[in-house]
């Protein structure tokens, strides 16, 4: 059974409920705060609930530092992406499938593996899910879960400021790629060392594929993808690369990046008007169910991301597929109750019109 957080006018199966008025950047907002003791001692850690307390330094940012490999790298790709395009048309079928299934598998490596698992602590998972989701992350390369935790924790704790490593009050360009061509700024770096990730260096699992991250990467997210078309059903060896291995890898990062940008920017807030992100059904739609994003960041502890389920949101469906099979366990959920108060109180309103 999922866990609830149920309420009362002031605690919750989690612990005490308070108001306070909080400081992000230039927004003011009211935020219900889950007692921290009672969080932490639920899931193992505090780092995704945001920092009332920082404060960015005055004074004059720091100029920019492009970097110039990541530039030409991520150039390359999308240009490679744009030529297996013109592939699609001469693509047998069972190669498009198989792409498909590629892209599937790497989404839930980040939505269901790096993200609900590891970064947010929302379920708990057993030893052969916890692999399947590691080989799946490598095939997604998006940096390695260790990695990928540390920077999505840090900007949870801090988002929209200066410490936040895709901070979207600097546009949406940078907080969709940008962020990847210039050096971080230095705050990001500051927090992101001062974070705990003892459960993280804890998980073997995890800390082997930092280990091996590299040829990892080479074999599951550019080798396999392309050698299984080739070699199955004769496939041509340029489409079965640029198929299933480059289209598919950069559909899969910019449907993660559209969480950090249009997430960030585009949609309604029916949980936390305060906050800038949104809920966004056509990001949900292309990142497995990441897209409901107000209500991630207002209830970051929820295995599901959103109040609806299985709408829009594959990732909580194979989540609830692996518990039935007993793989997974322990689901964290906010209660209807907690939820619909949260609406009235901090919302915009939009949740009264459907």
């Amino acid at each position: 059974l999922s866990k609830e957080f149920s309420s009362t006018s002031s605690t919750t199966a989690v612990g005490t409920v308070t108001s306070r008025v909080t400081r992000n950047g230039n927004a003011i907002m009211e935020k219900d705060l889950v007692n921290h003791e009672d969080l932490a001692g639920d899931r193992g850690m505090i780092d995704d609930i945001f920092d009332e307390t920082y404060q960015e330094k005055k004074g004059p940012k720091p100029p920019l530092r492009y970097v110039w490999r990541n530039i030409i790298l991520m150039s390359l790709l999308h240009l490679g992406a744009l030529f297996a395009l013109t592939l699609i048309p001469s693509a047998k079928i069972q190669t498009l499938a198989w792409a498909l299934l590629c892209f599937l598998v790497s989404a839930l490596g980040i939505t269901a593996g790096s993200h609900r698992l590891w970064s947010h602590r929302s379920y708990k998972a057993t030893l052969p899910l916890r692999i399947f989701l590691t080989i799946a992350n490598s095939m997604a390369f998006q940096n390695d879960i260790y990695e990928w935790v540390r920077d999505h924790r840090v900007h949870h704790k801090f988002s929209e400021t200066d410490a936040d490593p895709h901070n979207a009050m600097r546009g949406f360009f940078f907080s969709h790629i940008g962020w990847l061509l210039v050096r971080k700024h230095p705050d990001v770096i500051e927090k992101g060392q001062k974070l705990d990730l003892s459960d993280i260096k804890a998980d073997k699992v995890v800390m082997f594929q930092r280990r091996y991250y590299k040829p990892s990467v080479v074999l599951l997210c550019f080798t396999l993808p392309a050698v299984v078309p080739w070699y199955f059903w004769d496939e041509s060896i340029v489409i079965s690369f640029f198929i299933p291995a480059i289209l598919r890898y950069t559909i899969g990062l910019n449907a993660t990046w559209l969480v950090n940008s249009a997430a960030h920017m585009f949609g309604n807030r029916p949980y936390d008007q305060n906050i800038n992100p949104r809920e966004n059904p056509l990001v949900s739609l292309g990142a497995l169910g990441e897209g409901f994003h107000n209500y991630h960041h207002t209830f970051p502890y929820d295995y599901s991301t959103s109040e609806f389920g299985w709408r829009f949101n594959l990732t909580t469906a194979f989540i609830d597929l692996m518990c039935l099979l007993g793989l997974a366990s322990d689901r964290k959920k906010v209660s209807k109750e907690v939820i619909l108060a949260r609406k009235m109180r901090t919302g915009d309103g939009s949740h009264k019109s459907g």
